[in-house]
């Protein structure tokens, strides 16, 4: 299971986001193109947010060194490499939004597909990890500014496009987003990422009878996604299927050594 991956731990009818620690490192405002990207993506991004692991000085002055490098950097590929260093030193260490900016500066001023689509991909990441309301809908709208235009060219990512259909969900017209989930699941009935999505949003919405079903599929095709297999059992015991839910939280117990889903299970056979 990915790091990167939100687990949804589920204690009685409340779905509980567990989350690692929120990486809000605010990057400086070093150059013209660097100005003009964070304004775009606004004032969310707090300054005094910042991820419990700070960089150690090797590495700040590695960033340091490579943020002076494009503040006078006129080459726009020679920029793009040095904004893509810079990202990476940023992701390395779960510094998200900051990885997501350097790696967008790389995209902007390099646009190949390859570094367009490692852009949004790192703001869907940080997206996924946001808990403000402001700053998911910023990211958001940095994911699908550059997905899309990946799909633009590669419409058959049906992956990218789970992404962007995931952005929609937390905003006001959260149906375009379902909405692009089913027409995903129409081309690929058995895409993982969104029945497992699917899955998740009945939940949310206490649709749990076809909750169990959109996970039931999910494991059938995809036996190892461990998070899809924890929740078809709560989706089980939250339809007051516990027969079914204590076998499946049993066989779960073999599955995986995630202290937080081992956790999260046996709260719920005790409840059995």
């Amino acid at each position: 299971m990915k790091k990167s991956q939100i687990i949804f731990l589920l204690f009685g009818i409340v779905l509980i986001v567990v989350l690692y620690s929120l990486p809000m490192v605010v990057v400086d405002n070093q150059g013209e193109g660097a100005i003009e990207e964070e304004a775009d993506l606004g004032n969310s991004f707090n300054p005094d947010n910042q991820h419990n692991a700070s960089l150690t000085p090797e590495a700040q002055s590695l960033i340091d060194k490579l943020k002076g490098e494009m503040e006078i950097e006129e080459d726009k590929e020679k920029f793009a490499i040095f904004a893509d260093s810079t990202g990476a030193i940023y992701a390395e260490r779960g510094k998200l939004d900051s990885a997501a900016y350097f790696y967008g500066l790389a995209a902007d001023n390099s646009p190949t597909l390859e570094k367009i689509e490692k852009a949004g991909s790192a703001f869907y990441e940080a997206f996924t990890y946001s808990m403000d309301e402001a700053k998911t809908a910023a990211l958001a709208g940095k994911t699908r500014a550059y997905l899309n235009k990946v799909l633009e060219s590669k419409p058959e990512r049906l992956d990218l496009k789970t992404k962007v259909a995931m952005t929609y969900v937390s905003t006001s017209n959260p149906m375009q987003g379902i909405t692009m989930l089913r027409d995903i699941l129409e081309q690929d009935p058995t895409n993982e990422s969104a029945l497992f999505n699917m899955g998740i949003l009945s939940m949310q919405s206490g649709q749990y009878k076809r909750a169990a079903e959109r996970f039931e599929d999910l494991v059938r095709h995809h036996p190892g996604n461990v998070q899809g297999q924890f929740y078809l059992g709560v989706s089980y015991f939250e339809s007051d299927q516990k027969n079914k839910a204590k076998k499946q939280l049993e066989a779960l117990k073999e599955l995986t050594d995630d202290d937080q889903i081992l956790a999260a299970v046996a709260n719920y056979l005790e409840r059995m």
